[in-house]
């Protein structure tokens, strides 16, 4: 099942449960160690004397779980062991029961140890091998001690550690897999924001589901009410970025061929020569078992997907449809990971719709405000601009082209010019709302920063890490924020160089603005309006000034 797999990262979640691992691991040492000196006489050695090779064992196992223990309380985590050393735990248990009787040993109950250890730390699929991996290791050890053993004995043993091994590694794994989907349900709760947009949402939702249950692709369908195209949402490439497309009703129609509110749980068979493994299921509400579904009624869907297995769930929408898609070309997906993809949806997609709410919401009060600011615009800062322009057209024409100060006033006139262009450019941005993508965004800057160099023969480098990704409505406020850290830089220094370099990393967006000081380092300083601005988004602002021949300041803007 793949809701019960669990990853390293995940796996080492639990601080006190791992202390705990290691301090009985310790106990369990100490108190086979004692047994043998207190009663070596029930413990299978011969004429009750201790053996060498017991001693050894046992004292070799004790320094082993002294060592393991003191070795994570020296490095302050709990965390210093991974599968490797359940099996070296396993080898050990072997040895002590093939030294202590065999079959008859008191000592074979320590593999239920090992076995609960692994399957609630690593999940069912290592519970399993770890369960395997006792029976055989208690038979091994058994017929090495004396061939002239008794079989049922011995097949009761190995049956008994099989099943309740089994059962344990079982329960390990649903309860690995429950605090797995209880830290999914938390994490998709916490992504609504709504200054990124309901796309950027669902994106990071998709890449998070798809991450979960380890799947090649993770769709979404949806429509609201009254459209005529549907929205695609995919997110297919890990480490890659989602995409969203439109289809009309004819292109999505193969993604729609179920009943609109069923569940769907669909896994090839394992093998040309083994149909019957083959599972398609369906269920629709109101009913409690599953149905079987016409392998031919997902023929089209499966060649679509290229897929071996896929689950499907329906969006809980209040005002629109649409299905959810988790698609792998190598997992096999049960039944309860398409009722638990019913669950995630139950819980996100509510959230997504009170987003999309607000950001009417926020549009309509937007729009208006920005009809008042560009005529503010035109009204207090372009007319004055014009009028200077004018000023300054009328004293050039009243002096002579060879004047020493034609050339001045001829550079005054582009300037003013360029900054009555730029600026009704950006009044009617603002009247319309236009939003700008990472694309259109760098080429603006890049635009600023060769004006820079044109009138004040500053040169600014505008540098961007491949593949950046910046959601529209974050593009208009990094464009403010980093056309204000150049400006500072003409304004307050006499650099005539600086980079600005943009990227993400760990979720967040980050600025750096740096330029020379041929003035020698600078004071402390925090640049007020960039505090602002960088605090109003969420974000957090450093100010390096330790560097040699350069002072930086450093913006992170969770995205």
């Amino acid at each position: 099942m793949i809701a019960e797999t669990s990853s390293t990262a995940q796996g080492r979640g639990d601080a006190t449960g791992a202390s705990m691992v290691f301090v009985m691991r310790l106990v369990l040492a100490l108190t086979a160690i004692l047994t043998l000196f207190v009663a070596p006489g029930d413990l299978g050695n011969r004429h009750g004397e201790r053996s060498l090779l017991s001693s050894l064992i046992f004292g070799g196992y004790l320094l082993h779980s002294l060592t393991l223990l003191l070795v994570a309380r020296r490095h302050r985590t709990p965390f210093w062991h991974g599968k490797a050393v359940y099996w070296i735990d396993l080898g050990w248990y072997a040895l002590m029961v093939y030294c202590t009787g065999g079959g008859n040993s008191f000592f074979f109950p320590f593999f239920f140890f090992v076995i609960l250890t692994a399957s609630f730390q690593w999940g069912f699929d290592e519970g399993a091998r770890i369960t395997l991996g006792a029976t055989a290791a208690l038979a091994l050890a058994t017929w090495l001690t004396d061939s002239n053993i008794n079989h049922g004995h011995l097949l009761l043993r190995t049956a008994f550690v099989l099943a309740l091994g089994y059962m344990i590694a079982y329960w390990g794994g649903m309860g690995l897999a429950q605090r797995r989907r209880l830290r999914l349900l938390r994490d998709v709760s916490r992504l609504s924001n709504p200054r990124f947009g309901v796309d950027q949402t669902i994106a990071t939702m998709l890449t998070q589901t798809r991450d979960f249950y380890h799947a090649s692709n993770c769709l979404l369908l949806m429509r609201n009410a009254g459209d005529e195209l549907w929205q695609l949402h995919s997110a297919g490439v890990a480490g890659g970025r989602a995409s969203l497309s439109r289809l009309p009703e004819a292109a999505a129609a193969p993604l729609l061929v179920f009943a609109p509110q069923a569940l769907v749980q669909y896994a090839a068979a394992l093998h040309a020569r083994l149909p019957g493994t083959l599972e398609a299921r369906t269920r629709v509400p109101g009913e409690t078992r599953w149905r079987p579904l016409a392998p031919d009624t997902v023929e089209q869907l499966i060649d679509l997907l290229d897929a071996s297995s896929f689950v499907s769930a329906p969006l809980p929408l209040r005002k629109g449809e649409g299905r959810i898609y988790v698609v792998s070309d190598r997992h096999r997906f049960t039944r309860a990971d398409a009722v638990f993809l019913r669950q995630l949806a139950a819980q996100v997609f509510p959230v997504i719709e009170n987003i999309v709410l607000l950001d009417r919401l926020a549009s309509d009060a937007a729009f208006r405000e920005r009809q008042k600011i560009a005529r503010d615009l035109h009204d207090t800062t372009i007319q004055p601009y014009i009028g200077l322009r004018h000023g300054i057209s009328a004293l050039r024409h009243a002096v002579q082209s060879d004047h020493p100060v034609a050339a001045e006033l001829d550079k005054l006139l582009d300037m003013t010019t360029q900054v009555i262009g730029d600026m009704r450019q950006f009044a009617r941005n603002v009247r319309r709302g236009g939003s700008q993508t990472d694309a259109e965004l760098l080429v603006a800057l890049r635009r600023q920063a060769q004006q820079l160099q044109e009138f004040y023969d500053i040169q600014i480098s505008i540098q961007a890490e491949e593949g950046l990704t910046i959601g529209d409505r974050l593009a208009a406020e990094v464009f403010q924020l980093v056309n204000e850290g150049m400006h500072n830089i003409r304004k307050h220094t006499r650099a005539r160089s600086g980079t600005i370099s943009l990227s993400n990393a760990d979720g967040q967006l980050r600025i750096r603005i740096e330029n020379e000081t041929p003035e020698g380092p600078s004071a402390p300083f925090l640049p007020g309006s960039l505090a602002e601005r960088t605090a109003a988004l969420g974000g957090t602002i450093e100010i390096d000034c330790a560097s040699p021949g350069a002072t930086a300041v450093r913006i992170a803007i969770p995205v």
